[in-house]
Formats: structure tokens, C-alpha cells, sequence
């Protein structure tokens, strides 16, 4: 298995979900199978159990797994079928249910929920070797997931995938993403750097200027001196009509030369064929009617 990892920088909701959903898109365009996974740090097992309005809406699968947007965005761009599997939340590597987490919050615990997951005797311990240590046990029920989950098919074909989209969300910066970054160092380690391409996602800021421009040369030039990537591989992605356009973004920067030789995988890919997914674009920029959907549509996060 091949692994594709998005990370984001800087502050979060930049679009990591979809710059991973369009990474996804151009690969398969090369012809490749692809599978995605979502990794949300937070303690909650699951986006169900969290304000939509302060998470955001949720997306349900069709498994009846309640989790976040970024899963319906993989579904739509990539025609896959996921479960609630592939989204993976600490609650979950804890295995916390609903009902005690909701009770724990509704109770005003805060730091004290993190003892009160491991808060079992000596003997039950020993007995069902429940976890002790964030490395390695936490660590390696992480990578457990991930290398399981990827295997199975979600595009309704036989076998496993040759590509998993992997993304981490919020910031690298988060201290609850820690155990899932060092899991997924360890990940890297062990598939080899063949099998392994890591994607930042980051805000460069420019005073005076309103929305997302493209960056300018001397700026790329920059970031590659400092943070060691080629200039080749610092890609832009700023604001476009509508979201469709995002992967055609990438192939018109050769985003997929990028990932397909940092994974070894010019043997078996072929050129991107998009032609109707630009079909599809410009069909959208063309739309003039608009639709009321539910009445609390004018909530940003449910647009």
C-alpha cells in the first residue's frame, strides 16, 4: 500500500479535505485505485457527538457512521463508498462509547477525561492488556487502523487500493494530534519512503491583500531554501470559481508528477485524463439558479 499523508499548518479550515479529495481525483485519473482515511484528534468518538455549531454539520454514511464533511467530500470527488472505519478519532483508538463521553461532558470534565480512560484496576489491566503507554501502545493501535482499514475496498471492486489518502486534521501544532503524527513517523519508517509522501497544507499570509492569491516566484523560491522542499513541488492553490476546479489546479502544476515519483509509481500510472471532470467544472460555472435547502441554510458552516 501507498500512503499519501495531508497535514495542515498555520491555523485550521484551510481546505486540507479538499486538497486531499483532489489529490485523490488526479491519481485516479492515472489510474489508480484510491482509498481515503480521516484522522480527527479530538476525544469525541465520533462528529455525532458534537455541537454543529461549533463542529460544523455531518456527513452520514451510509453505514450510519455520523462523521466530519471532509468523508462526504472523499465520496463525492473520488465515487467511493466509506465506512465509519475510515474515520478514526481518538475517542475511537480509546474506545470510549457515546453515552459515557456525553455524560463526562455534560459533567464538566475537561483534563479529567483522560485519566478516566484508563481508569481501570490492576487486574482488568492484566487481564485484557489494555493500553499503558501513548508509545507504543496507543501508537500502534493507530497504525493497526490505518494499515486495516486501507486495505479494504471502498469502490466496489475486488482486492485493496494502490493509493490511501490519509488526512490529519487541525495542525501539526495541536497537542492532541501528537500520538496520530508519531504514529504516522512511525508508519513512514516502517513502508519506506517509497510508499510514503507527505503534503503540507499551509497559509502564507500577505499583508493588504484580500483572499487567496497565487504566490509569487521570490516567495516560492523561499520556501523551498527553508523548508527543504523543491521549488518544483511548492504548489499553488488559491481561490477558484468553485471547488471542482481544485484538481485540475493540481494537474495544470504537474501535482501528480510530483506524488507519482516520490511513490514509485510512473511504471503503472498513465496521464491524467480529466476531461470530464473539466466538463463538470465549467458545467458548474455555469449554473444561474439558486436553491433554498433547509431553513437554517444561512448558517456558514451548512452552506
Amino acid at each position: 500500500m501507498k500512503y499519501v499523508l495531508v497535514t495542515g499548518g498555520v491555523v485550521s479550515g484551510l481546505g486540507k479535505g479538499v486538497t486531499a479529495s483532489s489529490i485523490g481525483v488526479v491519481l485516479k485519473a492515472c489510474g489508480l485505485r484510491v482509498t481515503s482515511i480521516k484522522i480527527d484528534p479530538y476525544l469525541n468518538t465520533d462528529a455525532g457527538t458534537m455541537s454543529p455549531f461549533e463542529h460544523g454539520e455531518v456527513f452520514v454514511l451510509d453505514d450510519g457512521g455520523e462523521v466530519d464533511l471532509d468523508l462526504g467530500n472523499y465520496e463525492r470527488f473520488l465515487d467511493l463508498r466509506l465506512t465509519r472505519d475510515n474515520n478514526i478519532t481518538t475517542g475511537k483508538i480509546y474506545q470510549v462509547p457515546k453515552l459515557m463521553l456525553l455524560y463526562w461532558y455534560c459533567c464538566g470534565y475537561t483534563l479529567k477525561v483522560v485519566s478516566l480512560f484508563l481508569r481501570r484496576s490492576e487486574k482488568e489491566i492484566i487481564s485484557e492488556r489494555l493500553f499503558r503507554q501513548v508509545v507504543p501502545h496507543i501508537t500502534d493501535a493507530i497504525k493497526d487502523w490505518i494499515e486495516k482499514v486501507s486495505a479494504i475496498p471502498v469502490d466496489g471492486k475486488e482486492g485493496s487500493a494502490d493509493v490511501c489518502v490519509i488526512e490529519l486534521g487541525g495542525t501539526v501544532g495541536d497537542i492532541e494530534s501528537m500520538p496520530f503524527i508519531e504514529a504516522l513517523r512511525q508508519l513512514f519508517f516502517s513502508t519506506g519512503p517509497d510508499n510514503f509522501c507527505l503534503i503540507h497544507v499551509s497559509l502564507v499570509p500577505v499583508l493588504g491583500v484580500v483572499g487567496e492569491q497565487p504566490l509569487l516566484d521570490n516567495t516560492k523560491q523561499k520556501l523551498s531554501q527553508f523548508c527543504h522542499v523543491p521549488g518544483a513541488n511548492i504548489l499553488n492553490i488559491h481561490d477558484v470559481p468553485n471547488i471542482w476546479h481544485v484538481p485540475l489546479l493540481l494537474r495544470n502544476q504537474n501535482a501528480h508528477e510530483a506524488i507519482l515519483k516520490q511513490l514509485a509509481l510512473f511504471s503503472v500510472a498513465t496521464p491524467p485524463n480529466l476531461q470530464e471532470w473539466t466538463t463538470r467544472a465549467e458545467t458548474f460555472d455555469n449554473l444561474t439558479n439558486s436553491v433554498s435547502i433547509m431553513p437554517y441554510i444561512l448558517f456558514p458552516d451548512s452552506v
